[in-house]
């Protein structure tokens, strides 16, 4: 409710000064010369609190978009793995840069979705290998976007729950931009065993085992090549990722092949390092980049990348009888909306199960 308290100064002038205060909000207070002005400002106040539209405390007024970039990178941003705050450092070096002279107060979810469709259509420099492609323009995709008001969501949230600073995070109310339900390239048989083939044929010693280790896991380029000896369980027959993209962790199951050139591969293992891939410098993993190039050429495998081999694991999954939600194990994904891409490579294996329980209940004939 409002309270309005009378005021007189020295020199004999009035004031009216105004609080309102409802439950589980700040209060909100103004000073006015007329009764009248306080009495409708305590109205039209405490309504949007109660309608939810009064966000615009004395923090969020005070405060700048920059300064809320400028303390989630100090404080907030060091706590992150390392390989987050690069890319994000840059992310929110844009908004800083686009609304940093804002105060919080102003950032409503209108501005901001002005700001998210600005960095849709904004070009960035090309960085196609061929010279002919180079002025060709790029934009940010979806998923590029979306990753950019991720970040900036998180600061508002901070901003929120310790901080003090707003009370609401405005890019709750802003729609993301949809993402594609992205790229299933996967191996043919053949394109498998002239790739397989090529990798075995490399002058590089560590990219067939590496290939065959992702095809065979489904793990991603950086889990294998950051693996460690003393994460190979050869007694469990597993790897156990200690970090992975979600933070979580993760075992990687050993079988077959993957698990004979592990064991091979850790008989003569280098003793300056723990790595099982390392590079010239025993502290850094292998580069494998030009000699899988070159294998993808030699095989004559095209429009494929080194994380389409986990696709390929996934996909050689689902044609043999997981489930998404089995898949989902194998890859570390935490819901099941990563992996819906591969359901209609399963779709046989569904159609036996419904076929199995109709059986079952119904008789062989479904009569």
């Amino acid at each position: 409710m409002a309270n309005i308290e009378k005021r007189s100064d020295s020199k004999g002038r009035t004031s009216y000064r105004v609080k309102v205060r409802l439950k589980g909000h700040p209060a909100q207070s103004a000073t006015f010369e007329r009764l009248t002005d306080a009495r409708k400002w305590a109205q039209a106040t405490e309504a949007a609190i109660r309608e939810g539209r009064h966000f615009k405390t004395t923090e969020a007024k005070r405060r700048t978009l920059g300064e809320l970039v400028d303390r989630y990178v100090r404080d907030i941003l060091p706590t992150k793995k390392a390989k987050t705050q690069e890319p994000q450092i840059g992310q929110l070096a844009w908004w800083k840069n686009r609304l940093g002279a804002y105060a919080l107060a102003d950032c409503t979810p209108a501005l901001l979705a002005e700001s998210r469709d600005a960095l849709a259509r904004e070009q960035i420099p090309s960085q196609a290998a061929d010279p002919a492609k180079a002025g060709s323009p790029r934009y940010r995709s979806p998923a590029t976007v979306n990753r950019y008001l991720a970040v900036l969501s998180h600061a508002f949230t901070v901003a929120v729950k310790e901080w003090g600073w707003i009370e609401s995070n405005p890019l709750a109310k802003v729609t993301k931009p949809k993402e594609s339900r992205g790229r299933v390239r996967y191996l043919s048989d053949e394109e498998r065993e002239r790739l397989l083939q090529a990798c075995r044929e490399s002058k590089n010693p560590d990219l067939y085992p590496s290939v065959v280790l992702a095809l065979s896991t489904g793990a991603r380029q950086a889990e294998i090549m950051g693996l460690r000896w003393a994460q190979v369980d050869f007694a469990r027959r597993a790897a156990l990722l200690e970090e992975t993209k979600n933070g979580e962790r993760r075992v990687l199951p050993l079988t077959g092949h993957a698990l004979e050139l592990l064991r091979s591969r850790a008989k003569v293992r280098r003793i300056d390092t723990d790595l099982v891939f390392p590079g010239a410098d025993p502290s850094k993993p292998v580069d494998l980049r030009s000699p899988w190039e070159a294998a993808l050429k030699r095989a004559n495998v095209e429009d494929f990348r080194w994380h389409d081999l986990r696709h390929s694991a996934a996909s050689y999954l689902a044609m043999n009888g997981a489930s998404l939600a089995e898949i989902a194990a194998v890859l570390g994904h935490k819901t099941l909306a990563m992996v819906k891409r591969y359901a209609h490579l399963s779709e046989s294996h569904t159609t036996s199960v419904v076929e199995r329980m109709n059986a079952r209940i119904f008789g062989e004939s479904g009569v």
